[in-house]
């Protein structure tokens, strides 16, 4: 049985992580116009690839790996829920920086965030039923699909009617929203980093492991199918940036959820790659600003 302090720390963190979620998500709508969504009949060749590493490339591998490392299964359903998510909005910030494509970048996490609506039940209900039933854990496919209609799918659309009708608004609005995202992110990492230290301490060096060959070998994947498709290099940028940058704020309310794992230690390989992820981009962005330089 879970002490009762857990579980009370558990229902108030997801009091932090679904607002924070649903503000991030209202945010990318407020950004979105209908020309993001239909960029993929005008440069096909460059959306489906950055759709095809990050959908399918970036979750094939998080259980490769996690069979390769012998991980805990909650472990296992925990990394793989991390490489199911869509791309993270800081994408879009990363992209400029680097002076990649931004609106392929946009346009890459508009859609990504949608697809996975549907394709993150689907591979997280396999993933759960082969590693799960070790333990015992059961996916409630109906909850999630609810929770993310509510949290993203809900937001987002809210932001794109506020960006059609009250343009000047949505702008001025998401200014705002736009410089609480990262520190939101990191905040969200750092409770659940604090509330399972014990559990990351005793891990680390496994899971740290199991993050950074995730993150390091889809970004040379992700550049792989970029030579192999030929695209220029702001697209390649932008692609591998996508590839590596996941939304965790969705991994952490997913797991710590009520209505779906209601287990925080679903979330710690999320949080160590939303750090990790942060560190190795922004060394990738240093490195080709210095290139260009």
């Amino acid at each position: 049985m879970r002490p009762i302090f857990t579980i009370t720390v558990d229902m108030n963190s997801i009091f932090i992580v679904l607002p924070i979620l649903t503000l991030l998500m209202f945010c990318l709508g407020l950004t979105l116009e209908a020309r993001d969504f239909l960029l993929v009949f005008k440069r096909g060749k460059a959306v489906i690839g950055g759709l095809t590493g990050q959908l399918l490339l970036l979750p094939v591998l998080a259980f490769l790996i996690a069979r390769l490392l012998h991980l805990d299964p909650v472990f296992t359903i925990g990394i793989v829920l991390i490489a199911c998510c869509p791309g993270g909005s800081s994408s879009n910030i990363f992209s400029m920086l680097a002076k990649g494509d931004v609106a392929l970048s946009v346009s890459l996490t508009a859609l990504s965030s949608i697809i996975t609506l549907f394709t993150l039940p689907l591979i997280m209900q396999y993933v759960t039923s082969s590693a799960g039933q070790q333990i015992g854990i059961q996916l409630p496919v109906r909850n999630l699909l609810m929770q993310n209609l509510v949290t993203m799918l809900l937001p987002i659309l809210t932001g794109i009617a506020i960006r059609h009708y009250k343009p000047e608004l949505a702008t001025r609005i998401a200014q705002v929203l736009s410089k609480l995202a990262f520190p939101a992110l990191m905040l969200l990492a750092g409770i659940f980093f604090i509330q399972h230290r014990e559990t990351i301490a005793a891990n680390f060096s496994v899971l740290g492991l199991a993050v950074t060959v995730l993150l390091i070998t889809a970004i040379l994947l992700a550049a792989g199918i970029c030579f192999c498709l030929g695209l220029q290099t702001r697209e390649r940028r932008t692609i591998i940036i996508e590839v590596g940058m996941q939304n965790a704020a969705q991994a952490i309310a997913i797991a710590s959820s009520p209505f779906v794992f209601n287990d925080g230690r679903f979330a710690i390989p999320a949080i160590l790659y939303a750090l990790m992820m942060n560190v190795v981009l922004l060394l990738y962005v240093a490195f080709v600003i210095k290139v260009d330089s």
